[in-house]
Parts: structure tokens; C-alpha cells; sequence
């Protein structure tokens, strides 16, 4: 099948712009997340301004597109910095999801009772300990399905920096299919990659709520 013969034979293509996709989103989700907790502490401060400003900042990016937010990153800050698009996406995808994250965390940290840090600073922690010991543990229980979700989300979104000349694995299929003239074969292809990656991550979740389960972690 010529399907099946394209595949093959621009296997070594798209593996390469897989690594790139795989690193991509890998950046990204790791900034996000540490990101995210910081804007979901923020978010839960007893300071005002600084609540007000994580709200702004959540508002904003939730508010307005991804593709948008890359092209202010790599083709409007031009001026003032020069920023590979490589590293345009990572900011911008870290910057975009980190809002997500933020707001999931939040929701979590609200839904452990508030005996619980009653008890833990009874016993002498701190707010910081506190948070790491008692909130925090069974926080990440009830978002890991919800995390979980948005880090998959996060990694189809790498298709987006195609857009910003990123030659990740959409960017690559555009460029295969104008090669070839047959874009219906390779947008199916780089369908099948990404399908693959969901499906992994997806499993890879699972697993980790049934072992958090087990382990009662």
C-alpha cells in the first residue's frame, strides 16, 4: 500500500522531528508545572495584590489564543531580543499551560478539608511544611487525572509552534506533503504519531493513579 510505503520511507524524517516534538513538550510541561504551583500559591495567598496579579495572569493567558501568545513571544519581542523558536515555544507553551496547571492546583489544594492543615500545624509545622507533608500529598491524589489530562493536552499542542517555523512533527508533515503533493497521506501520518504519543501518556497516567492508589500515596 503507498500508504504504508510513505510511512516507511519518511520514517527517519519524522523520527527526528518526534525527538524534537518529545523534547518540546518535555520543557514545556516541567516549566509549566513549577510555574503552575507558583501561580496557584500566588493565586492562594493572603496578600491581595499578589492574588489579584495571579488572577490577571490567569485571566490573560486563559483568555487569549496560544498562537497568538507565540507570535507576541517570537515575532513581536523581535525587537527588543532575539529568541530562537525553539525556546519561543517552550516559554510559550510553559507560559500558556503553567495558567492551566496553576488553576488545577488551586482546585485540588481547596479540596483537602481544612482539618487536615488544622492538625498539621497543631503539631508544630510550619505553613510550608504543612503544605509539603499534608496538602500536597493528597492535593496531587485528586488532580493527577486533571494533570494528567492537561500534560497530554500540552504535548498536541507542540503543533502550534509550526507555526513559528518550529520543525516538530506538524511542521515536518507540512513540509513532507508540499514535497510530495499528497498532503491527505502524511497529515493522516503525523496523525498516527501523535495518536501513539496520547495513547503512551495516557497509559503512562493510568498507571500512576492505580500505583498512587495502591500505595495510598
Amino acid at each position: 500500500m503507498q500508504w504504508l510505503s510513505d510511512f516507511i520511507d519518511t520514517a527517519p524524517v519524522f523520527l527526528d522531528a518526534l525527538w524534537l516534538t518529545l523534547q518540546l513538550a518535555l520543557w514545556s510541561i516541567v516549566l509549566a508545572a513549577v510555574l503552575g504551583a507558583v501561580l496557584a500559591y500566588c493565586r492562594l495567598s493572603r496578600l491581595g495584590p499578589v492574588r489579584a496579579l495571579a488572577a490577571g495572569y490567569v485571566s490573560l493567558i486563559r483568555g487569549t489564543p496560544l498562537v497568538t501568545q507565540l507570535f507576541i513571544i517570537y515575532f513581536g519581542l523581535a525587537s527588543i531580543v532575539t529568541i530562537e523558536a525553539f525556546w519561543a515555544g517552550v516559554i510559550g507553551l510553559s507560559v500558556h499551560n503553567a495558567a492551566y496547571v496553576a488553576e488545577i492546583y488551586r482546585s485540588g489544594i481547596q479540596s483537602v478539608p481544612t482539618g487536615q492543615v488544622e492538625a498539621g500545624r497543631s503539631l508544630g509545622m510550619s505553613s510550608w511544611k504543612t503544605m509539603r507533608l499534608v496538602i500536597a500529598p493528597q492535593a496531587l491524589r485528586t488532580v493527577l487525572p486533571s494533570l494528567g489530562n492537561q500534560f497530554i493536552i500540552a504535548v498536541k499542542d507542540t503543533s502550534v509552534a509550526a507555526f513559528i517555523t518550529v520543525a516538530e512533527l506538524f511542521r515536518t508533515a507540512q513540509i513532507v506533503a508540499a514535497e510530495k503533493f499528497r498532503p491527505l497521506e502524511f497529515y493522516v501520518i503525523v496523525g498516527i504519531y501523535y495518536l501513539v504519543i496520547v495513547l503512551l501518556l495516557s497509559g503512562g497516567v493510568r498507571m500512576l493513579e492505580r500505583r498512587m492508589g495502591r500505595y495510598g500515596v
